[in-house]
């Protein structure tokens, strides 16, 4: 239960009253419109941080977040939404297609859309567009490449100084002490935190650094402390489940009979001759881009993420088999734009450096890439760009996972391409109250897959047996593409 005494705003939504705990002097009436044109009465407020906590003389920051109103009148403890990325943010999903479960989430409490250090309505951080090109036309190995990748983010690391960013702020651990601080402006004795991907990252430091703060954890698609890089094999296994679920359709199993003898021998061909294209552009010009083997290798680390998606990759593959090049020209006047250089953003660039990867797993990394499918760039440019600003990493005393009672419900979806259900039941083996639900079928962004899913959350946020240990959702139609 909340220690706080609301204090009421006269604003009604429906025969809810929405109430302002007492001291949040900054948290001010909004209209939230999301993205669907749904509106809802809300709060808007922020918290002001040391932006580097180590540094007495640290300029502060502010942390935004909207607070939506709880809709019972026994609420428990605020609940944290911490995006995924790193680098999403708190209210850009509230205003996504996240929206309806944000709304049912006020049933348990105050819901909290929070903009983590650096991400959206949160102290603006520059965008470094720097010096480094990749050319567009020329073949570029996978050393060349890292290096080009580890030239921008040092030259990035120092323009992020020159514009009074003390980047040694924008670390887990940073964003830790945020929570702590949130919680406090918002008058509770505890939160709960609610999080996917790399909110699941900041949620399981949180277990680990602030426990007593924390009252139950909900998280999906989770990246343990130890696992911002992710193995190459796990990859490989992933591919495996996808050709298991691709069988299960008789025309995808026609179409898709070895999805990983496919996707090796169209490496091996752009490996031996890469493809020249010409890519029209909006203006009417053709822009020319020669397709390689790595290319191939990051769009399909993107694509996996979802089944919805990896139809996308699966269709690119047996296209350019098949000799022909319409997707893979589609996909890049998409989302290349010519002769744009590397670009990077501070907060998620920091926080990947920080969290990091030990020598013994990146050994293994290594190793494994050498023959894994997608080869080292699920994570790209991580770990390719580790150690490039000297002594930024956390260190293995981070990334050792929690432990604790806390309750936590973990979901997992089978067909997730970027965080793997070997390595997420990991990530909570040292937790002593862990639900674990496998959403078969769903992939990395599972909240939305089914009801259930949600009959699930909400179970556990009143304190309920979980009686379900998996809950099936429907494939898509892998010979179909999603547009």
């Amino acid at each position: 239960m909340s220690v706080f005494k609301p204090l009421c705003l006269a604003a009604l939504i429906s025969t809810t009253l929405l109430c302002a705990p007492a001291g949040l002097a900054e948290d001010a009436p909004i209209m939230f419109t999301a993205q669907s044109g749904d509106s809802v009465e809300a709060f808007q407020g922020y918290v002001e941080v040391p932006e580097n906590r180590a540094d007495p003389d640290s300029r502060m920051i502010r942390l935004n977040y909207v607070r939506f109103p709880a809709t019972t009148e026994t609420p428990g403890h605020p609940i944290v939404y911490l995006a995924g990325g790193p680098g999403g943010s708190g209210t850009g999903t509230a205003r996504a297609h996240r929206f309806a479960l944000f709304m049912q989430m006020r049933q348990h409490g105050d819901v909290i859309a929070f903009d983590q250090r650096g991400t959206g309505g949160s102290t603006e951080l520059p965008v470094c567009a720097s010096s480094v090109h990749i050319a567009d036309t020329e073949p570029v190995s996978d050393a060349e490449l890292a290096a080009a990748y580890r030239s921008a983010v040092e030259e990035c690391g120092t323009f992020w100084q020159d514009q009074g960013v003390d980047l040694a702020g924008y670390t887990t651990r940073e964003s830790v002490a945020d929570l702590s601080d949130l919680r406090a402006h918002l008058g509770a004795d505890q939160i709960d935190l609610w999080g996917i991907s790399y909110g699941s990252h900041l949620a399981l430091a949180a277990l680990k650094e602030i426990p007593d703060e924390i009252g139950r954890v909900v998280i999906a698609s989770a990246e343990g402390l130890d696992k911002t890089v992710k193995l190459p094999s796990r990859t490989d296994a992933y591919i495996a489940r996808l050709q298991a679920a691709v069988d299960s359709q008789d025309l995808a199993r026609a179409n898709y009979p070895d999805i990983a003898g496919l996707m090796r021998r169209v490496h091996a061909r752009l490996e031996a001759e890469p493809i020249a294209l010409d890519i029209p552009q909006a203006d009417g010009s053709v822009a020319p881009f020669l397709l390689q083997r790595h290319h191939l290798q990051e769009y399909a680390s993107g694509l996996i993420s979802d089944p919805n998606w990896a139809r996308i990759m699966l269709a690119l593959y047996a296209n350019l088999d098949a000799g022909e090049t319409g997707l893979a020209v589609g996909l890049l006047q998409r989302f290349h734009t010519p002769g744009e250089p590397i670009t990077l953003r501070a907060m998620p660039t920091a926080m990947d450096l920080a969290s990091g990867i030990g020598d013994a797993r990146l050994d293994r990394v290594e190793a494994e890439a050498r023959t894994s499918l997608l080869g080292a760039y699920l994570n790209f440019p991580m770990p390719q760009i580790r150690g490039s600003w000297n002594g930024f990493d956390l260190g293995e005393d981070f990334r050792r996972a929690p432990t604790g009672d806390t309750p936590v419900l973990l979901l997992t979806g089978t067909l997730d391409g970027r965080t793997y259900p070997e390595a997420q039941a990991e990530a909570v083996a040292g937790l002593s109250h862990v639900t674990q639900v496998t959403v078969r079928n769903a992939g990395h962004n599972l909240f939305m897959a089914s009801p259930e899913v949600h009959a699930v959350i909400h179970a556990f946020m009143r304190d309920e047996p979980v009686t379900v240990t998996e809950i099936l959702v429907d494939l898509p139609d892998f010979t179909e593409l999603p547009f």
